[in-house]
């Protein structure tokens, strides 16, 4: 038996909070990087947003730190175990820290950026203020 054979999304298919992504892309345009507070806040990381897409949609892609020099404007890129989350609003893909992303001998020879689903608004309704919330009451009501 060889390896299991590895899903690949189409862009058009993306949506808030997946994980373990795995889609071939090509980079449309890489915007400036800025620096910015890491989590901990002890030091400055360089993030920068790219538009990646395939012939489906495209989507704001998320590179940080040296992600940001290694892909430029038309590279198709592999991406393994990436996921999908919410900024500002706004859909975002992102390699992570245990996701890999690979330039690739492929072809996409036209990005659909006139389906973005970046530009796609989203309303984040915090858990507290949703009518399904996460966690269970674990009261029951008895029976006399």
């Amino acid at each position: 038996m060889g390896a299991p054979l590895v899903e690949f999304l189409k862009v058009d298919s993306l949506k808030p909070d997946l994980q373990n992504l795995n889609l071939t892309v090509k980079i449309v345009n890489v915007g400036p990087s800025r620096a910015i507070p890491s989590k901990s806040g002890h030091r400055q990381v360089l993030v920068a947003e790219a538009l990646a897409g395939d012939e489906t949609g495209s989507v704001v892609l998320t590179l940080w730190e040296d992600q940001i020099n290694r892909f430029k404007v038309n590279d198709v890129i592999e991406i393994r175990q990436g996921y999908t989350n919410i900024f500002k609003g706004s859909l975002r893909l992102n390699i992570g820290r245990t996701g890999r992303a690979e330039k690739v001998d492929r072809k996409i020879e036209k990005v659909n950026t006139r389906n973005n689903l970046s530009e796609k608004t989203y309303v984040q309704i915090p858990w507290h203020l949703s009518e399904t919330r996460p966690f269970r009451s674990r009261r029951r009501s008895r029976r006399r």
